[in-house]
């Protein structure tokens, strides 16, 4: 693992599942961002958000669980995660390692502090849900993973003053940046239709998690990014969500919660991407989904993936009839692109600057 000095204010967040992660790195933001929920799992992609205490910012990286011990990862989505968490290791300065006060010392605490331990960074155990001060004598097992122990409750919050006051004086001094301006895109669409691989390919790198199973994205996850165009710097906000399901078809609280927190994207969006799967093409959710862009009265364009794997058809006559089956979105530009090959992706960037510029006129 590359275990590179990291220049940024940022804190890690690892540990295995339902210890509190998403608890406390919501708790560190000051507003619910990751889902929380008692359903194992429920995070899988890394999540960033920008905070602050007492006016000092940082930046905050939620990662999935650690699920298996000594790096025998097998299914697609395991080996995912723990890429991830990787690489919240590598661009954090300092890490959060949560375990569960009340379960005691686990061997998956031991194997996250295995992985910590590489980096040569900080490392801070959270003994999480040390909801009374009886519960925080029982931190004290977890000193011989060798870090510094804080007992804290995500829950009731407590613990986090004397924690921070800490971290603080670990942190790299602030960078002052005079242009903060970013469009916020959001990326949103029906279950995989490729949502997370376009995100993927647009920024070069395995962001967030890919996978055949529908529903892979569960939060909605906000990846600030630069790129140089010419002789200025583009600075976006890219939020893939969740996939919009039929409301008939949400069977759990989480698929629910990340339905809301897909909806309030679109809201809190400049712009809307809206994916399509061009081998399918519009269906009723489709329509349904454009008419959540249309009511927030939000900037869109309509991105057509998978087109590699269309047959029989020009885009010309693909894009005419997509604007005839949602003609309440017959302003909106559309472009075919292939998330797997690359295809008219980076195209995408000057679609969205152009629609930036439409925004301020």
């Amino acid at each position: 693992m590359e275990t590179k000095a990291s220049s940024s204010r940022a804190i890690a967040i690892i540990g295995r599942t339902n210890v509190g992660k998403s608890a406390v790195f919501n708790r560190l933001a000051g507003k619910r961002i990751a889902i929380v929920h008692d359903e194992k799992a429920v995070t899988r992609d890394r999540i960033v958000c920008h905070a602050a205490w007492e006016g000092r910012p940082f930046e905050i990286i939620d990662t999935g669980g650690i699920v298996v011990l000594d790096g025998k990862r097998t299914d697609d989505i395991t080996i995912s995660v723990f890429r991830h968490v990787e690489s919240a290791l590598t661009n954090a300065a300092v890490i959060f390692l949560v375990v569960d006060v009340t379960a005691g010392l686990h061997p998956l605490d031991e194997e996250a502090g295995i992985l910590a331990r590489k980096t040569s960074k900080p490392v801070f155990v959270l003994a999480n849900k040390s909801d009374n001060p009886i519960q925080d004598k029982l931190s004290v097992e977890f000193e011989k993973m060798g870090f510094p122990v804080f007992p804290v409750s995500a829950l009731h919050n407590r613990g986090f003053d004397v924690l921070m006051k800490e971290v603080m004086l670990l942190l790299p001094p602030v960078k002052i940046n005079k242009e903060t301006a970013n469009l916020r895109v959001a990326i949103v669409g029906r279950p995989n239709v490729g949502k997370s691989s376009f995100v993927n390919k647009l920024l070069k790198e395995e962001r967030v998690i890919v996978s055949p199973l529908p529903g892979t994205t569960r939060d909605s996850i906000s990846i600030p990014f630069e790129i140089k165009r010419g002789k200025n710097v583009g600075r976006y906000e890219i939020i893939d969500t969740a996939g919009l399901r039929y409301e008939h078809k949400i069977k759990s609280a989480v698929e629910h919660y990340s339905r809301k927190r897909a909806e309030e994207s679109i809201v809190a969006a400049d712009i809307v991407l809206l994916i399509l799967d061009a081998v399918q093409g519009p269906t009723a959710q489709d329509k349904k989904i454009a008419s959540l862009i249309v009511e927030a009265k939000k900037g869109c364009a309509i991105i057509v993936n998978k087109w590699d794997l269309a047959k029989k058809i020009s885009q010309k006559e693909y894009i005419k009839a997509v604007s005839e089956t949602m003609p309440f979105l017959h302003h909106c530009p559309v472009l075919c692109v292939s998330a797997t090959s690359g295809y008219n992706v980076d195209n995408s960037l000057d679609l969205i600057d152009h629609i930036g510029s439409l925004l301020n006129t």
